[in-house]
């Protein structure tokens, strides 16, 4: 099973969400509140986009080491990490 890392942006509220899962697609689904199993803080970020993602990842581990990094970075940064810039 590999992981990804994903952000998600919310348009309407100009915010960012940084997570990590096996199912992207579904994880989506959650915190948009199409089925039950969403993040709490993500509800008032409604509707969220899946604006990119990083991996996939062999480990959960690995996964997050690397959403770990993104999260250090704010806003729309957070769409363009590289993993070169890891520490």
């Amino acid at each position: 099973m590999s992981w990804t890392v994903y952000v998600l942006l919310s348009e309407s509220h100009g915010v960012t969400y940084v997570g990590i899962s096996t199912d992207v697609e579904r994880r989506l689904l959650q915190h948009n509140g199409e089925v039950p199993g969403g993040a709490r803080s993500t509800t008032r970020g409604r509707p969220w986009e899946l604006a990119v993602t990083y991996g996939p990842y062999p480990d959960r581990g690995r996964a997050q080491a690397v959403e770990y990094q993104v999260k250090r970075r704010r806003g729309k940064q957070r769409l363009d990490w590289v993993e070169d810039e890891e520490p």
